[in-house]
């Protein structure tokens, strides 16, 4: 009896030393695979400071995701992983409480399916963007956060820029303007962002010097990432993609949702929800002015888009002048009772297939200017008019008169025609549609909307041009030479596909469902759509590790935004190189070796581990020294003498008081040094300050050269838990749960933020 009772006393002091031991694992709400990537909703953990999501499948075994990945939002978390090649993967929560993992939840197996990479913009075997084909991000990647909180505080070094740090996403986007910087970019965006300190016009552009070698990727995270008042701009550029971002409310100069502007090549833009922008003053901007147009832009694909309600969905060409070279594919866009330019072609050799026109107020596709359009494989339902050729068919055709009206009626500013080459759409409830040649319209070889082929392959004969300027069909869609490989759904099917894969991730947040009997006729701005998109607001509360920035007084830290880092002394050498307070490193950078993350901060500047290379510092207390390597770096460092070995690229160790030096023995590249004192929570000693005890049971003592103004407690989700005003030297922390917490110090001279831990 008496060994009983000594074992559930051990048993209980150990669950009180640790309350991860007997706190409850997470309770998955739903999980689910997507294109690329998987998610996982799961409810809050009483006492869980944080939460460690792990991904394990093809060739991946328990990789843990980057801390931004997960969310708080109030009534359930959400982690999401991407960039995974297409297969079977699984995701695992652990609780951290109290700074200990809790016990593992582990989701069932998630299936994850490939984008599909179809159209101009893979021509030439290329794959635009910062992600390889298969989907995984290409060698060297930089990834970078984007959060409501770091917009404007983000950094990164950028070779080639005019400063460095570029701070702000703007300013590290001009810092690949010039085209120097040769590492695939990847920016995520979380949550609901708002206008930026800075922007170009109210616009995020998009630039690099058409760098053959550069690669950009701007995308959501998870099914809310929205752009809200700002549209994305891309000019000077090679190798771009856009995806998974709801565009709304978009107030810039140019006024675009998302705009190819100039001189861009190899663009892929998909999977994004399209909504109103503000009104311009035009009669036809009631809705905002484009939604994603294309001008001076070859080998583009714009694929899986939704557009809801747009007013100018699509306007494609403007001054080109020439209809060499100019190629483009629309496929797999849901036209969502939006009104016109579905697109609306100038000069391009455009090839519009499998999109979904749904309850379409004006018209779907219209040819001008000698542009050659293969539309094929679409579903039409209730748009009023299919195609359009300017200056012919139905495009002046009177419906009251039942005659051609040329002066009032023209659609397309009374511009010269191009061909539309139509094959195996779907359409119904349309108003009128004249295909070439029928003998139920007076006229139809001159007064044609498009020219519907007996087989995909059929070529158009030069003698079939357009009323207006005569222009004749280039037959780019059988030229070998030109055409790409693709295999096309039937329009029912194709149809279906849209429904459930076009916009954001699962269809996004934002819900709203149109009144066909209304909504398809009517091309007047939706009051109530429009008020609920200004009322629009996010339900994220909480990014880890972002709400917070933990600040590096040493001179490191701080990297890409903010930092799950709890160490008392950071050096982080993506941002302050060989420069320490504290540490004295002799030795070389580069910034070639990779990109590491870390902590929630993307390194992506190494020290060079070499024979020459020597790190020196003191402690004055026993401390716990982590050393950061690449990823899968598995070899060895001299720590005062004594060789330690890597696992997964990470190095810890627990080191006395005393002086101490890190020398090579293998050759390797450190990215970030972290130190934990053993004992109080200090900052540097130009600071000043010293809070003490940590742990803490109750009372915690600051002491403090410098006039205190306010004393704020956070939990590790950013979450305001206790406020103190005025020059505090005590504080009562014993009603506060056990865990780690982030206590921010602000006084006059500045801001102070570090880790404490609560018994």
């Amino acid at each position: 009896m008496k060994h009983r009772i000594k074992i559930f006393l051990l048993f209980l002091t150990l669950c009180l030393a640790n309350p991860a031991a007997w706190s409850q694992p997470v309770t998955i709400e739903d999980a689910g695979g997507w294109l690329e990537s998987v998610w996982v909703k799961w409810h809050a953990v009483e006492g869980a400071e944080s939460y460690n999501v792990y991904v394990s499948g093809e060739g991946i075994t328990n990789q843990q995701i980057d801390g931004q990945l997960v969310r708080d939002y109030g009534a359930y978390f959400r982690a999401d992983a991407l960039g995974l090649a297409p297969g079977t993967y699984t995701l695992k929560i652990i609780p951290v409480i109290a700074g200990t993992a809790g016990e593992s939840t582990e989701t069932g197996s998630l299936i994850i399916t490939a984008h599909d990479r179809t159209g101009f913009a893979f021509a030439n075997e290329k794959v635009p963007g910062a992600y390889k084909a298969n989907g995984t991000p290409k060698d060297n990647a930089v990834i970078l956060y984007i959060t409501q909180n770091t917009k404007n505080t983000i950094s990164l070094d950028v070779t080639g820029a005019n400063a460095n740090p570029c701070v702000g996403l703007q300013t590290i986007l001009e810092g690949f303007k010039k085209g120097k910087d040769n590492r695939p970019l990847i920016v995520r965006l979380i949550g609901q962002i708002t206008d930026l300190e800075y922007m170009d016009k109210g616009d995020i552009v998009i630039e690099n010097n058409n760098n053959q070698s550069g690669y950009i990727t701007f995308e959501g995270v998870g099914n809310d990432a929205v752009a809200d008042g700002w549209g994305i701009r891309v000019k000077n550029a090679s190798n771009v993609e856009i995806r998974n971002i709801g565009l709304m409310n978009t107030n810039s100069d140019e006024g675009d949702d998302i705009g190819l502007q100039q001189e861009n090549e190899y663009i892929w833009v998909h999977h994004c929800d399209l909504f109103y922008g503000d009104a311009g003053g035009d009669a036809d901007q009631a809705k905002g002015d484009g939604a994603m147009d294309c001008k001076r832009s070859t080998y583009v694909t714009l694929s899986y888009n939704h557009f809801w309600d747009t007013g100018k969905s699509n306007l494609l060409g403007l001054n080109e002048d020439t209809t060499e070279g100019l190629f483009i594919t629309y496929h797999h866009n849901w036209y969502d009772h939006s009104d016109s330019r579905h697109p609306r072609v100038r000069f391009y050799s455009a090839h519009v297939y499998n999109n979904y026109y749904d309850g379409i107020a004006k018209y779907g596709v219209g040819s001008t200017m000698g542009s050659s359009v293969f539309v094929e494989a679409n579903y039409f339902r209730n748009c009023r008019y299919p195609m359009l050729t300017s200056m012919q068919g139905s495009d002046v055709f009177d419906e009251n008169t039942q005659s051609n009206d040329y002066s009032d009626m023209p659609t397309f500013s009374k511009e010269d025609g191009g061909t539309i080459k139509a094959w195996n759409n779907c359409m119904s409830g349309q108003r009128r549609f004249v295909p070439y040649g029928d003998a139920a319209y007076p006229n139809s070889t001159v007064d044609f909307d498009a020219y519907v082929a007996d087989s995909r392959d059929e070529k158009i004969d030069s003698s079939i041009k357009s009323a207006y300027g005569s222009n004749t069909y280039n037959n780019f869609d059988t030229n070998e030479a030109v055409m790409y490989t693709y295999t096309p759904d039937e329009p029912e099917a194709a149809k279906e596909k849209v429904m459930q894969y076009a916009g954001r991730m699962n269809g996004g947040d934002f819900q709203w469902t149109f009144n066909n009997s209304v909504d398809d006729a009517s091309y007047s701005a939706n009051s109530a759509l429009k008020t609920a998109l200004v009322d629009y607001q996010t339900s994220l509360i909480a990014v880890m590790g972002d709400t917070v920035t933990v600040e590096d007084t040493t001179g490191g830290g701080g990297g890409t935004g903010g930092s799950e880092i709890s160490g008392d002394i950071v050096h982080n050498f993506t941002k302050s190189g060989l420069t320490s307070d504290y540490f004295s490193i002799t030795g070389n950078l580069s910034d070639s070796k990779g990109t590491v993350v870390y902590g929630g901060l993307t390194l992506t500047q190494c020290l060079k581990i070499e024979s020459t290379t020597l790190i020196e510092f003191t402690t004055t207390e026993e401390a716990v020294l982590t050393l950061v390597f690449n990823d899968n770096y598995s070899g060895r460092i001299k720590v005062d003498g004594t060789n330690y070995s890597a696992t997964n690229g990470i190095i810890t160790l627990t080191i006395p008081a005393g002086s101490h030096q890190i020398t090579k023995t293998d050759v390797a590249n450190l990215y970030l040094i972290n130190l934990d004192l053993a004992t109080g929570i200090r900052d540097n000693e130009l600071s000043g300050l010293i809070v003490f005890p940590n742990p803490v049971n109750d009372q915690l003592t600051i002491k403090s050269s410098q006039i205190i103004t306010s004393v704020g407690i956070y939990n590790l989700n950013g979450g305001l838990v206790k406020k103190s005003e005025g020059n505090i030297k005590n504080i009562d922390v014993g009603e506060l749960k056990s865990g780690s917490y982030l206590l921010r110090i602000l006084t006059k001279e500045g801001t102070i933020t570090k880790k404490i831990v609560k018994k």
